[in-house]
């Protein structure tokens, strides 16, 4: 009898637990009121967002491929030959340009940052797929602002590339124009020509020669080219686009600790056509900057380079709300 009453508070104990787990998030289709514990499962009503402003970019800017908000400006980079970081208001006028002297721009696809620096990504492999020399270059910002800039170098390999066989141009699943910056390491997001996924990875954020982690990876069904991250709120959120050049946003929220798979996982289409979305920034979470390159394809489509601002509220209100409870 002893034995069974143990067994039967056992069972009792993990339909409690049962009860608790489910989706928390009150905008889902499969919310649970009852739950507590968010066990990443909710399912969302396809969402759809529309600029509240769309501005040209500058000449100098027309392949902006990085995006961060910092000391009230937009900080953005060109992604090949240019090493220039380039500070913007925020309706796109360029205010400043700093020079890095002495590094080379291979392929710059992504701009983050911590409260002390900021970290380019020299890590677009989108040619071959066997670059070798793969690195993050961080900058101390008031240094940069200085116009003496200090800047370390974050080399890396991925843990998972044994085969450099040369592929096809835009075929490579390690190929890279995302990542974020924590209080202790640095996340990238891969961009996966292939699979359309994106995998997740994990590096020191030291200056240093390092192997990256592979964590785990999400299928997004498109191409993720920007992050951005609110460490303290627990959100990401991701831009990229289909091969269509049909751009959208990747919600990602309410995550236990750094996996960043494990919570809301939610898409956004953009009431954008034939725009190449590069770089994501925000102000608070729920106003945001995307910017796009120029893209031409003869003799139909002409986007130019442009600064787009979005508001997020209708679909992070609630979550951040919460958050400051």
């Amino acid at each position: 009898m002893k034995y069974g009453s143990l067994f039967l508070i056992f069972l009792i104990g993990l339909s409690a637990k049962a009860q608790l787990s489910g989706c928390t998030d009150a905008l889902a289709k499969n919310y649970n009121p009852s739950a507590v514990l968010n066990d990443g499962s909710c399912v969302y009503e396809n969402g759809k967002t529309v600029p509240l402003f769309s501005i040209t970019l500058s000449d100098t800017l027309n392949e902006t491929s990085g995006l961060v908000y910092f000391d009230n400006q937009l900080w953005t980079h060109n992604d090949d030959t240019d090493t220039n970081i380039y500070a913007l208001d925020t309706i796109g006028k360029i205010t400043s340009r700093y020079p890095l002297k002495g590094v080379k721009n291979t392929d710059w696809e992504e701009i983050s940052q911590d409260s002390t620096y900021f970290y380019i990504g020299n890590f677009g492999n989108n040619v071959n797929g066997i670059r070798k020399d793969l690195q993050i270059l961080r900058i101390e910002k008031m240094s940069l602002k200085a116009n003496n800039p200090k800047i370390d170098t974050i080399a890396f390999s991925y843990s998972n590339q044994v085969d450099f066989t040369r592929n096809k141009a835009n075929s490579t699943d390690l190929d890279c124009e995302a990542f974020i910056v924590s209080k202790d390491s640095i996340y990238l997001f891969t961009k996966q020509w292939t699979s359309k996924k994106t995998a997740l990875y994990a590096l020191p954020k030291l200056p240093g020669t390092y192997t990256a982690q592979f964590k785990s990876e999400l299928d997004v069904n498109g191409l993720i080219t920007g992050a951005t991250y609110l460490e303290e709120k627990k959100l990401i959120v991701l831009c990229g686009y289909s091969k269509q050049l049909k751009p959208f946003l990747y919600l990602l929220y309410d995550f236990r600790d750094t996996d960043f798979f494990s919570g809301n996982k939610r898409k956004i289409t953009l009431a954008l056509s034939y725009h190449q979305v590069e770089g994501i920034a925000t102000r608070n979470g729920l106003q945001y900057y995307i910017s796009n390159e120029h893209f031409r394809l003869k003799p139909i489509i002409n986007t130019p380079q442009q600064l787009h601002q979005l508001d997020l509220s209708t679909f992070l209100q609630l979550y951040l709300s919460n958050q400051n409870h």
